[in-house]
This record gives structure tokens, C-alpha cells and sequence, in this order.
């Protein structure tokens, strides 16, 4: 098999993501609106300053992830990301049914992040046309329209070579830093340390409620962490994967980690935690209390720039986790074809775009509450599962990057993603079975139509042994 040239790939795709763009795409994923959003969630959700803790918490959990991400994403940098590796981990036993199950439900998580990002933008954007949101801060029937339409518009922003759409994601990087140091600037110019470290009475009892607020808490905070991995999305298009993905995912963890706590810490000193618990717009609140309304007006647009650069990184790499499926035959065949000019999956960007128009239009709490519980199953866990599987089953492997401390972050990452899931709720959960098991239904009879396991042979192809990750991929 020829050797690909440095800026293409056997698969049609083109490498030309750097280190530097590749940090910038995860970060700028996972610091859209997020974190402006939650914040009163999460000091609800723990009662109190001590929401801190889910914070750091969340940044473990992410941390443990990433490292797994780490390794699977620089030995198999191919499109799909977690689709490659559970492929390759689980067909031993299961044939197709675990990466068949990933793409059905990536399909439905990943728009529901990027609707979660739709939704507190025009949140935000309420604060600046009080016309899109009703009393509650919520969108109204025109604020839903006006997301429907934001989304429309990052598609075709989109619709371009992933070279052009890098330089696009790198301003909107320096966007999303300027607005987070802005609004972190603005509270340690106001900060009140009594207010960031006085704790209600029984704030850190060891009792049910702590654990309860703790669960809800680190829910909500390994929500605003999630789009670390975007990266191993895009594998087929990254230059030297071995080392520069690795790298984006864990620069991009400990970045947005010390970001997110001067964030949290600054806006707890600034605001009375209780009023930060009622506010649907906490950087604005901190904002105008500090340096005055207009000031407040002008740093919420690119508040609003921000949570728009961030569904655009998130469709970004979205849009690809469908293609290698299809090119297997696992899942339908139209998401498998690149543009013919441009070079990238379109049909997967079209379809993904129209689910998140459609999320959009649901509650906030709602969708962080199923898209964790949807991810925790057949991607977070099963992909931990899938490094041990592959230590053993595939010894030969080549892992430029190996995980540190293997295997005590896999086991205290299942552990984690455990109790986020028992955490997100009963309808959630609830929910995340019923669309498993139609999922597993569908499964069937595709394997029923193709002859393959259970009704049938498994095709067992072990890809990336004994090649180089970037000629496998």
C-alpha cells in the first residue's frame, strides 16, 4: 500500500491540521457558551461557592478521558474517532454491534451539544433583544427561529476545505479567549473574597445531599468540558497524529481546566452566589455590576461569537463521525461520500445540521441531561473498555503515545462516567435505554440484511495492526 502523501490521506481526506489548529478546534468546542450558561446550574444544582468543587472534579473526569482518548486517537487517527475504536476492540466478540450502536447514537449526542450551545446563545443574546427570550430567559417562538437560522448559517460556513475552515476556527478561537479573559478580568477587578469562600452551613457534609449536589454539579461541569476529542474526530486530517493529537487533547483538557476555575472562582467573588443561581446570563450580570451596561452589551456579542464558534467547531468535527461507518457499510451509505471538490463529508455536516436545529427547540436542562446519559454508555465507558480490550487483543499495536499510569485512569474514568450516568436522571436514563434498544433493533436487522454476526460470520479486519496508524487510517 502506497504511503500517503503528508498532505492527503488513502480515505480522500486532506492533512492539513497543525498542533496548533487542532488545539484550537477542542478548544474552542468545549469553551463555547458552556460555561456562561451553567454556571447558575451548577451553584444551584451544590448550593453554594462550593459549586467549585464540580468544576475540578469535572476536570479529573476529563483528564482520566482524555488520556484514553490519547492513546486510541494517535494509534488509530482515522475518521469516526471512537467508531475506529470500538470497531476494532469489540468485533472479536460482538462483530459490528458496538461501533454500529456508537454511530446511532453519535448521530443524536453530538447535535444535541451543539443545540445545548443554540440555546444559551440566544439566552445571551437575550440580555441584548429582550424580544428572543419569554420571562424566564427562556427562547421564545422568535428566538427559536433565530437559532434555526444560526444554524443555517454555520452549515454553509462550513461548506468549504478544512483548510479554509481551520483559519475560520482560529479566530474564532482568539474570540472565545478574549471573551473568557474578559469577563474573568472583570471579576477580579470587583472580586470579594468573602463571597467566593463563605460556605453555607453543611456545605461539605458528607450526607446525601452533598453527593446528590455533587452528582448534579459534576453533570453539568463534564458537560462544559466535553469537545476535548474533537481531534480524534478528524484523525484523517491531522499532519504527524501520533504526537500533535495527543497533544491537542491533553494541552486542550488543563487549558480550559484554568480557565474554567479563574472563571468560576471570579464570578462567585464578584455576585452573590444567589443571585448568580437565579441569573440565565451570569458573565452579562458580572459584566454590567463591574464595568457598567454598555460595556456589558458590547463584551455579550462576542459572548454570543463565542457560543456560535463553538457549534461551529463541534459540527465541524461531528460531521465526520458518520463517514467511516458508512464506508464500512454499518451505517447508511450517503453519509460515506466526500464532496467531490471540497473534500469532506457534507451529507453527514446536512444531516447533523438539521438534528441540532431541531435540539434546539427543547428545554436546556433537558438536553444536558439526555445527551450525558446518551455518551456515558456506548461511548465514555465502552471506549475505556476498548483501550483494555485492545492491551491485549492487539499487543502489537503501534502507540505513539501510550497512557500514563495505564491501567488506573481507564478504571477511575468507568468509575467516573458511573456516576455522571446514575446522576443524570430517570427520564434521561430512561430515555438513553429506549433509544439503545432501538438501536440494537435496528442493529439486527441490518445484520440480518448483510449476513453478518449474529446471523452471520464476523468480519474480523484488524486495520491498524502492523501498519502505520497513518497509512491504516
Amino acid at each position: 500500500m502506497a504511503k500517503p502523501r503528508e498532505g492527503g490521506s488513502s480515505a480522500g481526506f486532506e492533512r492539513r491540521l497543525g498542533l496548533g489548529q487542532a488545539t484550537a478546534i477542542n478548544m474552542t468546542q468545549m469553551c463555547g457558551i458552556g460555561p456562561f450558561i451553567t454556571i447558575p446550574l451548577i451553584v444551584t444544582a451544590m448550593g453554594g461557592p462550593q459549586a467549585v468543587i464540580g468544576w475540578v472534579v469535572g476536570a479529573l473526569l476529563a483528564l482520566l478521558d482524555g488520556l484514553i482518548w490519547a492513546e486510541l486517537g494517535a494509534a488509530m487517527p482515522g475518521a469516526g474517532g471512537t467508531y475506529l475504536y470500538l470497531r476494532e476492540a469489540f468485533q472479536y466478540r460482538t462483530g459490528r454491534l458496538m461501533p454500529f450502536l456508537f454511530v446511532w447514537t453519535a448521530v443524536l449526542s453530538i447535535p444535541l451539544i451543539m443545540s445545548s450551545g443554540i440555546i444559551g446563545l440566544v439566552q445571551y443574546l437575550g440580555y441584548l433583544w429582550p424580544a428572543v427570550v419569554d420571562s424566564a430567559g427562556n427562547p421564545n417562538v422568535l428566538g427559536h427561529v433565530i437559532g434555526i437560522l444560526l444554524v443555517g448559517a454555520i452549515v454553509v460556513l462550513l461548506y468549504r476545505k478544512v483548510g479554509d475552515v481551520s483559519r475560520i476556527t482560529t479566530v474564532f478561537f482568539c474570540i472565545m479567549l478574549f471573551s473568557i479573559l474578559a469577563v474573568v478580568i472583570a471579576a477580579y477587578t470587583h472580586f470579594h473574597p468573602d463571597l467566593a469562600f463563605t460556605f453555607p452551613k453543611g456545605s461539605f457534609s458528607l450526607g446525601g445531599h452533598f453527593w446528590m449536589g455533587l452528582g448534579a454539579g459534576l453533570m453539568l461541569a463534564i458537560y462544559d468540558y466535553l469537545g476535548y476529542y474533537t481531534t480524534a474526530y478528524m484523525g484523517a486530517e491531522i499532519r504527524n497524529p501520533g504526537r500533535n493529537l495527543p497533544r491537542s487533547i491533553i494541552i486542550s483538557v488543563i487549558g480550559i481546566m484554568l480557565l474554567y476555575l479563574l472563571l468560576q472562582v471570579g464570578v462567585l467573588g464578584a455576585v452573590p452566589w444567589q443571585e448568580i443561581a437565579h441569573s440565565n446570563s451570569a458573565a452579562a450580570l458580572v459584566l454590567e455590576r463591574t464595568w457598567g451596561s454598555v460595556v456589558a452589551k458590547v463584551l455579550t456579542v462576542f459572548i454570543v461569537i463565542t457560543a456560535f464558534a463553538s457549534v461551529f467547531a463541534g459540527l465541524l468535527g461531528g460531521s465526520r463521525v458518520p463517514y467511516e461507518a458508512a464506508k464500512d457499510r454499518v451505517f447508511l451509505p450517503w453519509f460515506g461520500k466526500l464532496h467531490p471538490r471540497l473534500r469532506f463529508p457534507h451529507v453527514g455536516l446536512l444531516v447533523l445540521g438539521v438534528i441540532t436545529a431541531l435540539g434546539s427547540l427543547l428545554d436546556l436542562s433537558t438536553v444536558i441531561s439526555m445527551l450525558n446519559a446518551v455518551i456515558v454508555v456506548v461511548q465514555a465507558v465502552a471506549q475505556a473498555v476498548a483501550l483494555i480490550v485492545l492491551r491485549r487483543r492487539q499487543p502489537d499495536l503501534r502507540r505513539p503515545y501510550k497512557q500514563w499510569l495505564y491501567p488506573v485512569p481507564c478504571v477511575l474514568a468507568i468509575l467516573g462516567w458511573i456516576y455522571v450516568y446514575i446522576s443524570s436522571g430517570t427520564l434521561a436514563i430512561v430515555m438513553s435505554l429506549i433509544w439503545l434498544a432501538v438501536g440494537v433493533s435496528a442493529f439486527l436487522i441490518w445484520a440480518r440484511v448483510e449476513r453478518t454476526w449474529p446471523f452471520g460470520p464476523k468480519d474480523i479486519q484488524e486495520r491498524f495492526l502492523g501498519q502505520d496508524p497513518v497509512q491504516a487510517g
